[in-house]
């Protein structure tokens, strides 16, 4: 394998950029599959009426779905421009829905390297992407974070295991060279609009009047399965191992198969929705990971969500509500805000 390029090498690569090579169509049953593996069960993702009744030309897709095309699109980025790593752990993942994603919908996806940062001696790695629909508004905004992982601190035993039991066409240890030919390509210039009817339309949440700093969103608990997280893994195209094979998970210094962070931040997206009403009505989404919830086979897991209104802004008529999440007894979200508008 490569080195790990130097800091200042990998920082000279920041603002790469690329276009996905074909336009990803959103199909309402794809709506429906990934709903249905983050267990949100609003009917605007289910209901073509019930998404009508609240303002929707079509199923609203839930608000991580686009980590599941952002993954595909990732790929060229960390096999050819961030090198030199064995894996990568996920660590933050900012969502910004400028307007809600409908099926229907065909979507541009940009990919850019948008920073570099050395903290405690490892590389955090943020990737940003960029969803634009057809009449030239970007619809949603994803930054995801990595913590880059070298071959120190992997077992060399993973590797052979990972090889046996990934799928025939996915290697999560294959390390991209630091090609000497590279050469990078940045966003070309130009206006970039925002799509503005998520902060104009009326959302079918709480009235503004109704809702107080401080108050409680109501507890609630999901159950997770080895079933859950094979389903999802398959619906989101998470091939990571750790999610689904025991032995592999404890080769890579974990007691047990972990759930997907992307799947618990979904969990708690779809426990907010619930209780606004609207998942169109969330402008943001941040998620700063703190620990994984463990999924033993034979009991599962609990994941228990409880939020409150932290801040409200009367100007705009929205709020920042605070998520927490917690699995067996430890916090698994260090941080999570969702800004959310109110009617």
């Amino acid at each position: 394998m490569t080195a790990a390029a130097e800091p200042s090498a990998l920082e000279s690569r920041v603002g790469h950029y690329y276009r996905a090579d074909s336009p990803y169509l959103v199909g309402r049953e794809k709506v429906r599959e990934y709903a249905r593996a983050v267990q949100d069960y609003h009917p605007a993702h289910w209901d073509v009426a019930a998404a009508a009744q609240l303002g929707y030309p079509g199923l609203v897709a839930p608000l991580t779905f686009t980590s599941t095309p952002a993954m595909a699109c990732n790929r060229r980025m960390f096999e050819s421009v961030v090198v030199g790593y064995d894996t990568y752990m996920q660590t933050e993942e900012v969502f910004e829905q400028h307007r809600p994603i409908v099926a229907g919908d065909e979507l541009e996806i940009d990919v850019e390297l948008t920073s570099v940062r050395r903290i405690a001696g490892r590389d955090l790695i943020t990737v940003t992407n960029t969803f634009t629909d057809t009449a030239g508004e970007r619809v949603h905004t994803l930054h995801t974070t990595v913590v880059g992982v070298t071959a120190e601190d992997v077992d060399p035993t993973i590797k052979l295991a990972v090889q046996r039991a990934m799928m025939h066409d996915v290697n999560i240890l294959e390390v991209g060279e630091a090609a000497a030919n590279y050469r990078k390509t940045v966003r070309p210039a130009g206006e970039i609009r925002i799509a503005e009817s998520g902060s104009t339309r009326t959302p079918g949440t709480p009235s503004f009047e109704d809702v107080h700093v401080g108050d409680e969103l109501p507890v609630h608990h999901t159950r997770l399965s080895r079933g859950d997280l094979v389903n999802y893994a398959g619906v989101a195209g998470d091939a990571n191992p750790i999610h689904w094979d025991a032995d592999i998970a404890k080769l890579a210094g974990l007691p047990d198969v972990i759930a997907h962070g992307m799947l618990t931040m979904g969990l708690g997206a779809g426990f907010a929705s619930t209780w606004t009403g609207d998942p169109g009505a969330v402008t943001r989404y941040a998620v700063r990971l703190s620990a994984p919830a463990i999924v033993s086979a034979a009991e599962g897991a609990d994941i228990e969500f409880g939020g409150r209104i932290k801040t409200l802004d009367p100007a705009t008529r929205s709020g920042v509500i605070v998520v927490a999440a917690k699995s067996a007894g430890k916090k698994i979200f260090g941080l999570a805000t969702l800004n959310v508008r109110f009617r």
